[in-house]
């Protein structure tokens, strides 16, 4: 029971915010399961739990840039994204965050696997050959995996992003 209030309280130093700090701590322990194998004995458990989970928020950070990003069709910080973004609280992030887990959850497992894979930094033959797919099959399936996220984020593509729970205006 330590080692996970000791694993909450550094996912809180990353997320400020007690649900996902629970999240990330999932996502943490869920790595640690997966990659059991490559635990060496010996090494420091709680160590190697820091560093899953330091990796693990930083790769969750990198994809939320790189979704909000696609979404965005320019470079240049309009008056309106400027106003937004001095007057965007920490209740509006959660929503925002809650939308593209919800449009990523939305995706049919063939899109969301290799989608996935790419954004946490794997290359395209190496997601083919994760996945035993031919790498056209795995470029086609991340780009249809956009256009299903950029149409479940249609409300951000506005150019001043206004949060899905705002439609019923």
């Amino acid at each position: 029971m330590h080692q996970a209030s000791s694993l909450k309280m550094y996912a809180l130093h990353f997320t400020h915010d007690a649900d996902d700090a629970n999240d990330l701590v999932q996502d943490t322990l869920l790595k640690a399961i997966t990659y059991y194998n490559k635990f060496k004995e010996g090494t420091n458990l709680k160590g190697w739990l820091y560093t899953i989970m330091k990796n693990t928020f930083i790769n969750n950070y990198r994809r939320f840039v790189k979704i909000s990003s696609f979404v965005t069709k320019s470079d240049e910080i309009s008056s309106a994204n400027l106003v937004f973004s001095s007057t965007k609280n920490q209740g509006e992030s959660k929503f925002i965050m809650d939308d593209i887990k919800n449009a990523l959850g939305k995706l049919p497992d063939e899109y969301y696997v290799p989608f996935s894979m790419y954004f946490e930094g794997h290359k395209y033959h190496e997601i083919a050959d994760h996945l035993a797919i031919p790498i056209g099959t795995v470029k086609t399936r991340i780009h249809v995996a956009r256009k299903l996220l950029k149409k479940n984020l249609k409300p951000y593509d506005n150019g001043v992003k206004k949060p899905i729970y705002a439609e019923a205006d």
